[in-house]
């Protein structure tokens, strides 16, 4: 098995879950060669492998056919004398095995995080067939893989610590498929197509942030092996941001650039994507990603926190928080009426949805700020913005309701017809589309997007980053 899956569990002595995960492992790779990216299973992908937990020299960067890739299972390592820190159980010995007062809570959270990394991969399977270079094709396809050694890891805590109940999830988890009207993946985001690279982009920024977060809460859990798992998925989880943010960063420019250089500056002839047009899309995918964080006011939240399975971010830390049981204090929100807005305290506990997506908005608002930077040095006066978060809701207090990005409520009428200008429209989604065209070329990039400032591990600008056993 460990042939097959790396590992620092030790599953060579564990024959009963060593059998269930050599099981469920045909499953797997059919749904990977079913679902996983079409058309390029047989190249050979220059990607990273993790092969222990190690700081120093955790991956190994070498080409592979993607269903030889190596699924492993790590666990990063146990922190001596770990207790609870936070909840009703702070000051306890954390968790080796799950309490049974908490089953039901833990499998659920679990599931969810679980069922989000097959989602991915699967709404991004045709990609590969229109990206702009051999750089962004292989980063692409590193996601892909990674988002499946993430599935192993929630395999592995399912079947080790849930028995029947795990096993069955774990089946579940390649039944569910990404926007299918039957058996849809848990999380609307996850169910949303992926169908051009700029989306791709805007989802590794927005959607990927928002599951650095979600890790970063269930890393601080009194369940010592989720903690353990979600703290390394973390180490994978933050090129999968990199690749987002560079490459709408690398839009921009490219843009930028076609404005100062294209006859009359006209970006479109010259083949390039509008600024307004980026901005939509970052409406979109951002707003789908505060949904992501769910309800403002929340008694799951309070009894995550309560028992000890979910924290905030950086709950942890030292000086980030003076009261970590969180009995007393609220977070004041305005909450809509049908004569504006009326103050409204939420007890704390309750608020936790909202405290783990103050930290995600700080976060997403100092990648603006990067990417507004790029304007600056171009001498350039125009700005990207994050919308208001009560605008292009589905959860939530303001779910539903046409506010405008500046989070002024407007009519529905007046809505519908700024939504254009607001949110990606079918013309744009078909412009975006007929520039999808495939640029496989070593050291080429397609004509709307600028060229990484380094390649991946050091290597060379005209890098082969792919190399195709077959002509595409």
């Amino acid at each position: 098995m460990s042939d097959k899956i790396p590992n620092n569990v030790d599953l060579s002595s564990n024959r009963k879950l060593q059998r269930a995960l050599e099981g469920w492992l045909p499953n797997y790779l059919e749904w990977w060669n079913d679902m996983g990216p079409e058309g390029f299973q047989q190249d050979l992908i220059y990607l990273r492998t993790a092969v222990s937990v190690d700081t120093d020299g955790w991956a190994k960067f070498d080409y592979v056919k993607m269903p030889d890739y190596r699924w492993g299972i790590f666990l990063a390592e146990p922190e001596k004398d770990r207790k609870i820190h936070f909840g009703d159980n702070m000051g306890g010995d954390v968790w080796q095995s799950v309490p049974g007062e908490v089953r039901k809570e833990l499998r659920r959270l679990i599931v969810t995080q679980a069922d989000t990394e097959p989602a991915s991969v699967e709404q991004q399977r045709l990609l590969g067939k229109t990206a702009p270079s051999l750089y962004d094709l292989r980063n692409l396809f590193q996601v892909n893989v990674e988002e499946g050694r993430h599935l192993w890891a929630m395999v592995y805590l399912l079947m080790q610590h849930f028995g029947r109940d795990g096993r069955e999830e774990a089946e579940d988890l390649l039944k569910r498929t990404s926007g299918n009207a039957d058996s849809p993946r848990i999380l609307d985001a996850f169910n949303k197509p992926i169908d051009d690279w700029l989306a791709f982009f805007c989802f590794t920024t927005f959607t990927d942030r928002d599951g650095k977060y979600q890790l970063g809460a269930l890393a601080e859990s009194a369940f010592d092996p989720l903690a353990q798992t979600t703290r390394f998925m973390l180490t994978e989880e933050a090129h999968h941001m990199f690749v987002g943010e560079t490459g709408v960063g690398r839009v921009i420019q490219r843009t930028i650039d076609l404005m100062k250089t294209a006859p009359e500056g006209d970006v479109k002839a010259a083949g390039g994507v509008p600024l307004e047009l980026i901005q939509r899309y970052i409406n979109e995918w951002y707003t789908a990603s505060l949904d992501l964080f769910g309800s403002e006011d929340s008694s799951n939240s309070a009894t995550f926190f309560a028992a000890g399975l979910k924290g905030r971010w950086n709950e942890g830390k030292e000086g980030v928080y003076d009261d970590h049981k969180a009995l007393t204090g609220s977070y004041r929100v305005e909450v809509p009426t049908e004569d504006g807005f009326e103050d409204r305290d939420i007890p704390l506990r309750r608020a936790m949805n909202l405290l783990l997506r103050d930290s995600y908005v700080e976060d997403c608002q100092k990648v603006i700020k990067r990417w507004n930077r790029i304007f600056e040095k171009a001498g350039m006066s125009e700005r990207m913005t994050l919308p208001s978060d009560r605008f292009n809701r589905i959860q939530g207090l303001y779910a539903n309701m046409p506010y405008n990005p500046e989070g002024k409520l407007i009519s529905q009428a007046e809505f519908d017809g700024q939504r254009d200008s607001w949110l990606p429209s079918q013309e744009d989604l078909d412009y975006i589309q007929s520039l999808m065209v495939a640029c496989y070329e070593p050291g080429e990039y397609a004509s709307w997007i600028a060229p990484p400032r380094k390649g991946i591990n050091g290597r060379e600008e005209n890098f082969e980053y792919v190399k195709f056993v077959r002509n595409n």
